[in-house]
């Protein structure tokens, strides 16, 4: 009787607490749309945590975004170091890293620098330059990097769910620094 009885109480010992981790798992994933921000024009994400056990900690953040119209394409893939602080809901998100973009402009910018008249009294162009592309800051050429920053709220339910950020992403290259670059993003955390 005392060995059942002992028995029965690991069981139900054990029962509670895994239904106690079960009902504290924090949702330190997340996969969200973000509009502007490190992705540049916009980018589809997956953010994680380290530390599966606090919200409170350093994680990281991929993501991949880009377009393709008659005239041009463009791909970026954001990757990001950050940090939260704060108690769920509420986070204060800090962060920094660096997109990788490529972009193909099939619009002609060129424009004639230099030329001649040729026998038949049509004019030939001998030289050819053309305008840098820039997306915010000018760029050198494709592919590139862009350095990002990251300062912003994100609201994240402390059961998961619904889940959305505000950012301001100063972004910078090579040829300059521009501090008020934002970005917006909604998803859900698990």
């Amino acid at each position: 009787m005392k060995h059942a009885l002992l028995y029965s109480l690991i069981t139900l010992l054990f029962a509670y607490q895994t239904t106690l981790a079960q009902d504290t798992k924090l949702p330190t994933n997340s996969v969200y749309l973000e509009l502007g921000g490190a992705g540049l024009p916009y980018s589809f994400n997956y953010d994680f945590r380290f530390d599966k056990t606090k919200m409170d900690s350093w994680g990281m953040r991929v993501g991949i975004g880009g377009y393709t119209t008659t005239n041009e394409s463009f791909f970026s893939a954001p990757i990001m170091v950050n940090r939260l602080f704060g108690k769920g809901p509420h986070y204060f998100e800090i962060g920094g890293g660096f997109t990788f973009f490529a972009f193909d402009d099939k619009y002609n910018d060129s424009y004639c620098v230099d030329g001649f008249f040729d026998a038949n009294g049509n004019y030939v162009c001998s030289s050819y330059a053309s305008d840098n592309y820039s997306f915010i800051l000018d760029v050198d050429g494709s592919p590139s990097v862009m350095g990002t920053l990251n300062f912003g709220y994100r609201k994240v339910p402390v059961d998961g769910g619904f889940m959305w950020k505000v950012n301001l992403n100063p972004i910078f290259n090579n040829n300059g620094f521009w501090p008020l670059y934002a970005g917006i993003g909604f998803g859900y955390a698990f």
